[in-house]
């Protein structure tokens, strides 16, 4: 394309010293393939009300009022529908979210499987390396499908909804803030119908009394 233009414009030298120069002025930079994955097995999505059973995590993204942009890294407990964590930045890698499941390990014990998409945080060796240290199953949903995910998804909707979308935000420290104010209001007060009209964290502490006992959740 360079010697094609180089030609119209009338300048001379052939394809040849023109990739020499192209290459001394380091004009060749490698072109980035697409990222393969490997192949997803489908992880049901039933999963058991108990403690710790499954979690999941998903990440959202938004904009403050003078057009920076953030992140968000939603983690729920699946099994009572309860909010773990909301970690809100403007960059979270994958050892950003390693710091915050060794919090939340330490706060409430590990799960046995968690369930995320494809995200290069996913699949950084960080993170990939953590999960079995510690023994937990790492499930990744099928690149496409994030109705694989539709705890997270759901809650990540209503998040979206009722704070993201709701407010302007000029900073990160309201924008942190409020969510932590959304996220008690969702867990001890906000009744699902999954659950029996009841708050996730009324439900975990039933389950915890009756000794983790399994039941089924409706989806």
């Amino acid at each position: 394309m360079c010697y094609d233009r180089l030609r119209l414009q009338g300048h001379g030298g052939n394809h040849k010293r023109v990739y020499r120069v192209y290459k001394a002025m380091k004009l060749n930079l490698p072109r980035r393939g697409k990222r393969r994955l490997p192949k997803r097995v489908r992880v049901p999505m039933a999963v058991e009300a108990r403690a710790n059973a499954q979690w999941s995590m998903d990440f959202m993204s938004d904009t403050l009022y003078h057009g920076r942009r953030f992140r968000t890294l939603n983690i729920l407990h699946e099994g009572v529908r309860e909010a773990l964590a909301i970690v809100v930045d403007t960059s979270i890698p994958g050892a950003r979210v390693v710091r915050t499941l060794d919090g939340l390990v330490h706060w409430r014990g590990k799960p046995d499987a968690i369930r995320v998409d494809n995200s290069p945080e996913y699949l950084s060796e960080v993170f990939a390396g953590w999960c079995p240290d510690l023994d937990i199953r790492l499930h990744y949903i099928q690149p496409g499908k994030p109705n694989q995910n539709a705890y997270i998804e759901r809650f990540t909707r209503t998040f979206r909804h009722e704070v993201l979308d709701a407010c302007v935000f000029e900073s990160l420290h309201p924008v942190r803030q409020i969510t932590r104010q959304w996220i008690a209001e969702y867990n001890e007060e906000r009744p699902h119908d999954s659950l029996g009209r009841i708050p996730p964290a009324m439900f975990r502490r039933r389950i915890e009394t009756a000794g983790n006992s399994t039941l089924e959740l409706s989806r």
